[in-house]
């Protein structure tokens, strides 16, 4: 089932039940891209059709971030699970272990993805990480060609991509139809930045009062406006929507 939240369609499933999802596109011959929106992304998506189709065009829209959770319990459409967006790329990579299928990690700053890619191996020891690249050449990014290239002669199954929004998902909506053995792609954001340690993630309580967005201010206050937009753009437009439906 389809939950609408300000114009985006987003899946309400369980983690299980995602995870089978994921499954079955490792066991497809065709490429699914996937999204994780958060508050941020439907905000953007107002202003950004683009990226708004993208997100609706999806294989697959899991909802990240307690903001989306309030807002389904609001508009009185609740979701089955919240699933955060780093526990989700664990609970893929457990798959792929088990499958015995492929990861590259691409994007984020210069060895970060590469430092993640280390991290992961030590939990997931069996794990296939074919590519841990962050893009990056002289601190300015490579082509796409030669990112496509890279990839390619790897051949994995699943990409992560930790460009930020909404470039990650521009990027493999334009670039996914040439990945020649990709079944998953997904923006992952600042994900590569909590597995590799270089940032602290909120501590599991705090994670479950849905006070994250707090908690990441405090330790990187140059955040302040993404946090503004979602813990008060957003839970204002969406009451400012439900009034205006009824």
């Amino acid at each position: 089932m389809k939950i609408d939240i300000l114009g985006v369609k987003i899946d309400s499933v369980t983690k299980e039940e995602a995870v089978a999802i994921l499954k079955k596109y490792l066991d497809s011959d065709f490429a699914h891209q996937v999204v994780t929106p958060n508050p941020e992304f439907i905000m953007a998506a107002q202003r950004d059709e683009e990226f708004k189709e993208i997100l609706n065009n999806s294989s697959l829209a899991i909802a990240d971030g307690f903001g989306l959770k309030l807002a389904a319990w609001y508009l009185k459409q609740p979701f089955k699970e919240r699933i955060a967006g780093v526990d989700f790329i664990r609970s893929l990579t457990q798959l792929l272990q088990n499958e015995k299928k492929s990861i590259y990690l691409l994007g984020a700053g210069a060895g970060v993805a590469k430092e993640a890619a280390q991290k992961l191996k030590k939990q997931y020891f069996h794990l296939k990480i074919v590519g841990a690249e962050s893009c990056l050449k002289n601190n300015k990014m490579i082509s796409d060609e030669e990112i496509i290239r890279n990839i390619n002669l790897k051949s994995p199954q699943v990409l992560l991509v930790a460009f930020g929004a909404p470039k990650q998902e521009k990027w493999i909506a334009r670039n996914l139809s040439k990945l020649n053995t990709i079944r998953i792609a997904m923006g992952v954001g600042g994900a590569f930045d909590f597995i590799s340690g270089r940032v602290k993630r909120a501590p599991v309580l705090i994670r479950k009062l849905g006070l994250e967005w707090l908690f990441r201010f405090i330790i990187q206050p140059w955040r302040v406006k993404r946090i503004f937009t979602a813990a008060i753009k957003f839970p204002w437009a969406v009451i400012k929507s439900r009034k205006k439906n009824g």
